[in-house]
């Protein structure tokens, strides 16, 4: 993963491999980001992966079970408790920075990586995308935002076959929800393009408008927060933790 300021465009890359999975690894990476990253003089911030599977595959669930498991000192409930409001400081702060951000998919986009993906102001997403909430096969709902900010932009008929069925959906199927659907390898040049555009306006004006058109959902992502918290403690949910942890597949992250 790493970062850079092509002026006056930020642009983060992920490529960790499997396929970009949200754990601690890459929490410190997006804390680093936010505190070292020039943002007062960007105009416009870019999140795209060079991994060749995806844009993520979610939540680095081997390392959430290897911590609940193996970290004696807390309890798990305060050991979740910590990485929820971690993440969560993560995506708000991105959702609400003051410049428009974009964000670049391809391939997976799946779970805790279809969650940061729904941070951004507008979502390219290559022709390969797919997205998908398959947390409920772990007992679970997502836990880093996702629902409501994904009830920002799209129908409750959408949300619930997002959440109820676990499938991916094609991003061709889901235009309220992305800004275009291009060619593989063409997003983040488009990307560029765009966030181009974007820097000739005047800062003050973009901020202003940004917080205009962006609805506030802070009450709904505390609602989301305790819920998951709560499910993920239920001994049912270790149970499925533990099987995905043992699963030998390559791809375990897919619905079964």
């Amino acid at each position: 993963m790493k970062w850079h300021f092509d002026h006056p465009i930020l642009h983060i890359e992920l490529n960790c491999e499997p396929c970009n999975e949200i754990g601690m690894s890459m929490l410190s990476f997006f804390e680093d980001f936010l505190q070292q990253a020039p943002l007062e003089n960007a105009k416009a911030l870019i999140i795209s992966s060079s991994n060749a599977k995806g844009f993520s595959a979610g939540a680095d669930l081997r390392s959430l079970y290897e911590g609940l498991t193996y970290e004696p000192k807390k309890s798990h409930k305060e050991k979740i408790e910590n990485f929820i409001d971690r993440i969560h400081h993560v995506l708000d702060t991105l959702d609400l920075l003051p410049i428009p951000v974009i964000a670049v998919t391809h391939g997976i986009c799946f779970g805790g990586g279809f969650e940061l993906a729904l941070v951004a102001d507008i979502i390219i997403a290559e022709e390969t995308t797919r997205f998908c909430f398959p947390e409920l096969r772990l007992g679970l709902i997502p836990g880093f935002g996702g629902i409501p900010r994904l009830m920002r932009e799209v129908s409750n008929q959408t949300i619930r076959d997002f959440l109820l069925t676990g499938r991916s959906i094609q991003a061709k199927n889901l235009p309220s929800l992305v800004s275009q659907v291009v060619p593989s390898g063409k997003g983040l040049g488009i990307a560029k393009k765009m966030a181009l555009q974007m820097s000739k306006f005047d800062t003050n004006v973009v901020q202003i408008a940004k917080k205009f058109i962006k609805p506030e959902i802070k009450e709904k992502l505390h609602e989301e927060k305790a819920l998951f918290i709560k499910m993920v403690l239920d001994p049912k949910v270790q149970k499925a933790l533990e099987s995905f942890v043992q699963d030998t597949s390559q791809q375990p992250y897919l619905p079964k």
